[in-house]
């Protein structure tokens, strides 16, 4: 049984948008992607921009969990994704997701430490793809905000626990360049951080929050590969 305050939670409508059916989000998974409104970084390259501008989304939690229940045997999956997902208490949303037999995949910036161990404390989700905005002397640049040292917590936790999760950083050479990625390499394996490090070229779509455009691409042969498994992914 829902409590009062569990039952408002469902019933705000904090959802932007969802996809109904993807096989590219959550990998060797049949997912559902939950759009989550707003976002508290405001980063230039964003493509995501008219969710991180939403103040307010079209659906509850509720509403998707309406049509989860129809899927139950169809898909494996329910992708957490955003703007950013964790801005929203997302506890009473896990759990009914997770009653329903569906894996749990959470898409995020890592600055909300604080409800990434309690979700993770209470089993509600299976696996994190933390987007590592920038190095350090770049982070504030790059987000508007200053929140490096929380996204730093939230990975050094995962890795702590040994909980099965993915680094990644979008690329637009207008704001970070190679020394900025070789930054980065050298700051996750030193909290000793051993999975693959994706690097993502940056989506050129209509619109962005900066509206920026990529000026070049990034010379791969200058990115440091033996301190770890990196990976390019050609798009987000």
């Amino acid at each position: 049984m829902n409590t009062s305050k569990e039952l408002n939670l469902l019933n705000q409508k904090i959802v932007y948008d969802f996809t109904k059916f993807t096989t590219t989000d959550y990998t060797n998974e049949l997912s559902c992607v939950v759009w989550f409104s707003s976002c508290n970084l405001r980063c230039a390259y964003c493509y995501n921009d008219n969710i991180v501008k939403s103040k307010q989304g079209e659906y509850s939690s509720n509403d998707i969990l309406n049509f989860l229940s129809s899927r139950i045997g169809l898909l494996s999956a329910v992708v957490l994704s955003g703007g950013e997902a964790l801005m929203y208490d997302l506890v009473p949303f896990c759990k009914e997701i997770k009653k329903m037999g569906f894996k749990i995949k959470l898409d995020t910036n890592a600055t909300y430490p604080k409800r990434l161990k309690e979700l993770i404390s209470l089993n509600l989700i299976d696996f994190v793809s933390i987007d590592f905005k920038a190095p350090k002397s770049k982070y504030k640049l790059v987000t508007k905000k200053d929140s490096y040292e929380k996204t730093i917590k939230s990975i050094k936790y995962l890795i702590d626990i040994n909980f099965p999760f993915e680094l990644r950083t979008t690329v637009n050479t207008n704001l970070l360049n190679e020394n900025d990625i070789n930054e980065i390499i050298e700051t996750i394996s030193c909290i000793d951080y051993n999975n693959v490090y994706y690097i993502q070229n940056f989506l050129q779509t209509k619109s962005n929050l900066g509206n920026i455009t990529q000026n070049r691409d990034l010379n791969r042969d200058l990115i440091k590969k033996d301190i770890l498994k990196i990976e390019f992914r050609d798009t987000i």
